[in-house]
């Protein structure tokens, strides 16, 4: 097996690890984790004779699914990957619960419904509370209520068991936070009995549905021989429950893949303590470390470990690396956002320019705590040109032209699915409004039917109508389901469904008349007809079928396969390519990028302000470091506007302790990028170096286009590395500022502005179009337009009052500027 020839040392040890004993492998960032998993799976299958279909792998996201199958395909071959059982927790619930449904007391032909269908139904439900709440003055959402009900979920908590947990003994003071938790408490018991009469789960019940099946049911687990579990540390207490449901009868044959110092999702209830709680479960669990890091720099390494390593109770392990030690990481220091923003934006051109094109502008990550701190980069990245993309945005599946068209395809697949129901019949709009609709929920609900059976017996004038009257109205829409009903149990392909529904609804003319970007959004539909004739082909479910007597039709894989989809990742990546990525810290786990930026790392960022987890926060932002392969930036801003309010910040914590204990790990300075360092970036992400002419080329387009506004906020001092460095013209609202290359040494982070009329630093060179001469200082003078204060320049160089104001380019031309000496 040529393979293992390629594994390090404590990779090949986990790869051929007895497959009796239980084991945890504790992989760093860039470590190979992936590596080591398919290269386990390829061994036990090869060397220990163990059935593909007898192996159970479970990931996170279907793109890391993904990725393990084409990585294992190249190890064992096509026809033997496809015979794991490989993907999310969610799908393989979904699997076996679509073949044993029975068993857990549902219908085979359940709708999974997503996070908006959840909360349509929360919302309706919310509405039987809104007088109370409105008297009590008390707020409370469909999203606070789901979040609290997932959360709830993830522990295995009924709803029963959430009440008790929540109930205190009476008083006769009035608790809103008690009276929200009772609530939510009635709440849930009754969206639980909206899913089911809709015969749905969400996807928290895919997975406490799927926990009582495998626990309960040996034939839903005597098939599997070896368990596999990705990203451990990101499992829940359920998910917990879920594989050792699965590897208990395998008598422990079980692996686990993940880092506790990646551990990041406790607010979505993942449980870095499942970890521990393993090795009580299965007493002979054996750890084995994966130390070596080959995506980043020894620098970037050395930064990120002294920023997690301030946690004292982490599990003791470090980061190693054969790569060179590389850039240093740069700390930089703005007065506010806009000026953070300006100089990432510029920054960025920078490198691409000095690195000869080697890098592109897809190579450039910019990591944020959350998402709204992302309006004033993306400004200053439109200013200068750079296009961007913003990773997780509007998924696919949740847009309004993808919803409308699978209303109709879950209602012809379960009739009993009310929300479907109830978007697909106003689209087109018939002129049925909200008030009928909800005399056809009651009326079903009285008569035990479906919506749609009561629909369907009104039509057929088998059943009065109801009031406000719409047999006349439902003609088109009841037509629509039976037609598409009949293709489906003929078989039809979801593709070929797709365009007969674009047809029987007119679709196109509808978004036509409604929306007026609607080629974008046609263009969509055609992406789903796509997506569908891709399910045709290599199917949808996770594993081979289990023997049972319930047939999944074309459909129902396609419905589920758009449900469980995170296609969204597939679109970013295809889109990000050629543009700059703005991310969250954690939706960025996982992925890598040449060059990682972070701004806005400061108290109240990190650690979030609203945080309970203060060690989570710091491993977010290690996780976030260790993004970088071969260039990472921090900032941070001494003032930023927070709602609106400009507020004072201080440097983060996390990175303050780090600094200290460990000097030198992040520089001030912004590389000018010698030959010796495009050598090694160049090396680290194995591409070709640039040719020192095009490196000049490329600079001098940048230094002959790069140009800023100045604003009341930026003073001379704290002018950008990035622009003094390249020698860039600055344009100000009245002048023209050219930095030097030999302004390097105004590129540390500002401090204090001294106070008025304190001298600073001689300028021991000439600035070229800047009104100074040789040995001319900088003089700070007050200015009452702005809380920045403005150097001047003192000392041999004359300056008229009204001519400039401020600036320091003399435009006014009766006044000659000082003459320059040669």
């Amino acid at each position: 097996m040529q393979f293992l020839d390629s594994l390090n040392a404590a990779q090949r040890k986990a790869v051929l690890h007895d497959p009796q004993t239980p084991l945890q492998i504790l992989a760093g960032p860039g470590s190979g984790k992936t590596k080591v998993l398919t290269s386990r799976i390829a061994y036990l299958i090869l060397e220990h004779g163990i059935p593909p279909s007898s192996l159970c792998a479970v990931t996170f996201t279907n793109k890391a699914a993904n990725e393990m199958r084409e990585r294992l395909s190249k190890l064992i071959g096509k026809q033997k990957t496809a015979e794991v059982r490989m993907g999310t927790f969610h799908a393989l619930c979904a699997l076996f619960l679509r073949k044993f449904s029975k068993v857990v007391g549902i219908e085979g032909n359940f709708t999974i419904c997503d996070t908006e269908e959840s909360k349509k139904v929360i919302s309706g439900l919310l509405k039987r509370h809104k007088e109370f709440l409105s008297s009590s003055d008390i707020t409370l959402k469909e999203g606070t209520v789901l979040s609290l009900i997932s959360k709830a979920k993830s522990k295995s908590m009924s709803a029963k068991d959430f009440i008790a947990e929540h109930s205190k003994p009476s008083t006769s003071n009035f608790d809103p936070e008690e009276e929200v938790q009772r609530i939510v408490g009635t709440i849930y018991g009754e969206y639980e009995k909206s899913l089911r009469r809709s015969n749905s789960l969400d996807f928290d019940d895919l997975l406490l549905y799927g926990v009582r099946l495998f626990s309960e049911h040996s034939p839903a687990t005597n098939w599997c021989m070896h368990v596999l579990v990705d990203e451990f540390q990101d499992t829940n207490v359920t998910q917990y429950e879920l594989m050792r449901a699965i590897a208990l009868p395998t008598n422990g044959c079980v692996t686990v893949v993940g880092d506790p110092d990646q551990s990041i999702y406790g607010w979505r209830s993942a449980e870095v303590g499942n970890l521990a709680r393993m090795r009580k479960d299965f007493v002979s669990s054996q750890q084995i470390l994966l130390e070596e890091n080959y995506r980043s720099t020894a620098a970037i390494l050395k930064a990120s470990l002294a920023i997690v390593s301030q946690d004292k109770s982490r599990i003791q392990k470090t980061l190693l690396t054969s790569n060179p030690s590389g850039t240093v990481p740069v700390l930089r220091s703005f007065p506010t956002e806009h000026a953070e923003a300006e100089f990432i934006a510029v920054e960025i051109k920078r490198i691409v320019a000095s690195m000869g094109g080697v890098l592109r502008w897809g190579d450039f990550a910019i990591l944020l705590r959350f998402s709204a701190l992302s309006r004033a980069i993306e400004s200053a990245l439109q200013k200068e040109a750079i296009p961007s993309i913003v990773l997780g945005g509007h998924k696919f599946f949740e847009r309004l032209e993808i919803k409308d068209l699978l209303s109709y395809l879950q209602l012809v697949d379960n009739p009993d699915f009310t929300p479907a129901l109830t978007r697909a019949i106003g689209v087109p709009p018939r002129g049925i409004g909200e008030k009928s609709v909800q005399a056809l929920v009651s009326r079903a609900e009285l008569t035990k039917k479906s919506v749609l059976g009561v629909i369907e017996l009104i039509y057929d004038a088998k059943q009065p109508d109801v009031k406000p009257a719409v047999k006349s109205k439902i003609g088109s829409f009841v037509k629509t389901v039976r037609v598409l009903r009949k293709l489906a149990s003929e078989g039809t392909s979801p593709a070929d469904l797709v365009r007969r529904l674009l047809d029987l609804i007119e679709y196109e003319t509808h978004l036509k008349k409604t929306q007026p970007e609607w080629e974008s959004r046609w263009e969509n539909v055609q992406e789903l007809i796509t997506f569908a004739s891709d399910i045709d082909n290599d199917g949808s479910s996770v594993a081979p079928e289990v023997e049972s007597g319930v047939k999944d039709t074309p459909l129902r894989l396609f419905l589920q396969a758009s449900m469980l989809s995170s296609e969204g990742d597939k679109q970013s990546e295809e889109d990000s390519k050629e543009k700059v990525t703005i991310s969250t810290c954690h939706a960025a786990k996982g992925l890598e990028w040449p060059v990682v930026m972070i701004p806005a790392v400061e108290q109240g960022t990190f650690p979030f302000y609203r945080t309970d987890d203060v060690p989570e926060e710091r491993r977010l932002l290690y996780v976030a470091c260790t993004r970088a392969q071969s260039l990472l930036y921090l900032s941070h801003a001494s003032k930023r506007k927070v709602g609106g309010e400009t507020k004072t910040k201080e440097i983060s914590e996390f990175v303050a302790a780090a600094t200290k204990e460990h000097p030198g790990i992040f520089t001030a300075r912004t590389s000018q990028f010698p030959h010796t360092e495009r050598t090694v970036i160049s090396k680290v992400l194995d591409r070709p170096e640039a040719k020192e002419a095009e490196v000049t080329r490329r600079m001098t387009e940048f230094r002959r286009t790069t140009r800023h506004e100045d604003t009341s906020e930026r003073n001379e001092v704290s002018w950008h590395p990035a622009l003094a460095v390249a020698g860039v013209t600055r344009k100000t609202n009245t002048s023209t500022f050219v930095a030097s290359s030999t302004m390097a040494s105004f590129s540390a982070p500002r401090a204090p502005a001294p106070a008025t009329g304190q001298v600073l630093a001689p300028v021991r060179q000439n600035m070229v179009g800047s009104g100074l001469q040789t040995g001319a200082l900088l003089k700070v003078q007050p200015d009452s337009s702005s809380d920045s204060q403005t150097a001047q320049p003192t000392g041999g160089v004359k300056r008229r009052l009204g001519m400039g104001r401020g600036t320091m380019g003399f435009p006014n031309k009766k006044f000659k500027p000082p003459i320059q000496q040669p």
